[in-house]
């Protein structure tokens, strides 16, 4: 019964309403980011392909209407196709079906500022609405914090699909809000599931100037729009509070509406300490020098108020071991709090019930590189239930490079040894660089990891080697050694 109920958790979570939008709805570009690397079976491309295709399937390409580009994601990054090399759809879907994989790593940081450079360039009007949608195998923490930076400030929106062992912190501080309509965790061979979600929230972002609403809960809400102030420049003036016309505001209660000077650059803002079960309106006021624009107006009802966690984040992971914690903490409200957490997508689920005091709670004995699902539900007295859930992957782990040999074999050239090995391998990365001129670069090599030996040539007269073990999420300690030749 409880693995049950996980499995319709999931199910919920993602049979959201269809799409049933005209398909002339939309205005804006759309950049694929797709993990194109050694990491990504020849299966699970296919499968990516093919999801790609159902998804844009709908939309109306070209200038005017969507746009849409590809860069796979390599060790070597490659543009497969430009935003405006297509603008019909069987022209599309011909050339996502013919594109190959490229293996090897993923430089994902490359890959970013290539599409940085793209969405600049090939950019229509500042005031057009950019997206990247990015698959994504994992990365590391720090690797992708920079080109996500500047993409934010050019005003790019970002939604992620990770389909394997991806760092949720990572993630959830690359995408725009609302996360849970921007991040998604899934099994490529689940990843249909996820068309009607992933397309709405498209959608949401490229959709005819309007002002949506999305994300609203008891106390809370977050407004979106199309950016309308070319090059950013004046900004928006934007008041919301209860509306007056419903007649739910109360007659003993007097509540005065709120008012928000937003810059001009931006095309989102959460509004907050609102009232819970209450019609609200907002009205967003452009304001600038250089023409008109009208104003957007929407109405729309906060959820009743039920306490319990907002905010569910993980921490201390480990190839067994991980950290859930929760927030707010409503001892007054809440009489205990459950955790109930088991492997996807059919593993045993196993439960914790902790005091209303509780924030934190340390889940042990889990099966390594495995992903879970964890929810955390806070119990009322009288017998309601508020649940949050978190989707999170354990570890695997990384060995340690056990030896490195270097061994002269002529001038400019050395052998090297080493002895590596573990489970989940999937090559070695050897680097070298000439220390008689500092200001030289680097140069790389990937081997598989049946490799234990390379002959590097061409070497200065001392040259730092260092190699280290690739694992599927990161790699693993590896070592250094100086060689003279």
């Amino acid at each position: 019964m409880e693995r049950l109920r996980i499995a319709l958790v999931l199910v919920s979570a993602c049979l959201l309403p269809t799409f049933a939008r005209s398909s002339d709805c939309c205005e804006g570009e759309i950049l694929l980011l797709l993990d194109s690397s050694g990491h990504v079976n020849s299966h699970q491309f296919t499968k990516l392909l093919h999801f790609l295709s159902e998804l844009l399937r709908p939309f109306l390409l070209g200038r005017g209407q969507v746009r849409v580009g590809l860069v796979q994601v390599g060790i070597t990054p490659r543009l497969e196709f430009g935003l405006d090399t297509y603008n019909t759809q069987n022209a599309l879907q011909e050339a996502l079906r013919r594109t190959q994989q490229l293996r090897g790593v993923a430089n994902t940081e490359d890959a970013l500022r290539l599409a940085q450079r793209i969405l600049r360039i090939d950019s229509q009007a500042e005031a057009t609405p950019r997206i990247i949608l990015w698959f994504t195998d994992g990365v590391g923490p720090g690797e992708v914090d920079g080109p996500m930076a500047a993409l934010r400030r050019q005003g790019v929106s970002v939604l992620a699909v990770s389909t394997g062992a991806g760092n949720y912190h990572v993630l959830r501080n690359a995408v725009t809000p609302p996360i849970e309509k921007h991040l998604y965790f899934v099994d490529v061979d689940d990843i249909i599931i996820i068309t009607e979600d992933l397309r709405e929230a498209i959608i949401q972002l490229i959709r005819a100037e309007r002002l949506q609403v999305s994300d609203v809960r008891s106390r809370s809400a977050i407004l979106q729009w199309r950016p309308m102030l070319s090059g950013g420049l004046g900004s928006y003036e934007l008041h919301y509070g209860p509306d007056p016309s419903s007649g739910t505001t109360g007659s003993s209660v007097s509540i005065e509406s709120s008012k928000l000077f937003i810059p001009g650059d931006s095309s989102w803002t959460q509004l907050n300490n609102l009232q819970p079960d209450m019609t609200h309106t907002a009205r967003l006021i452009p304001q600038t020098n250089l023409h008109n624009i009208r104003t957007l107006n929407v109405t729309f009802r906060t959820l009743p108020d039920l306490f319990g966690p907002v905010t569910v984040m993980v921490s201390d992971l480990g190839p067994d071991h991980l950290r859930v914690r929760w927030h707010p903490v409503q001892p007054e409200q809440v009489q205990r709090y459950r955790v109930e957490y088991g492997a996807i997508p059919s593993g045993p689920v196993r439960t914790v019930t902790l005091p209303s005091n509780q924030s934190t709670a340390l889940l042990k004995r889990l099966q390594k590189h495995t992903e879970y699902l964890i929810t955390v539900t806070a119990l009322h007295s009288s017998g309601q239930q508020r649940a949050t859930s978190i989707k999170a992957c354990t570890r695997e782990v990384l060995h340690a490079l056990a030896d490195l040999q270097l061994i002269p074999a002529g001038r400019g050239s050395v052998h090297v040894d080493w002895r590596g090995g573990g489970e989940g391998l999937m090559g070695y990365w050897v680097s070298w660089k000439n220390e008689d001129w500092p200001s030289s670069s680097s140069s790389s090599l990937f081997l598989p990891p049946r490799s234990q030996s390379t002959l590097l040539s061409e070497l200065g007269h001392t040259s730092r080697v260092c190699v280290s073990p690739v694992y599927a999420t990161a790699r693993g300690e590896g070592l250094c050694c100086t060689a003279h030749t």
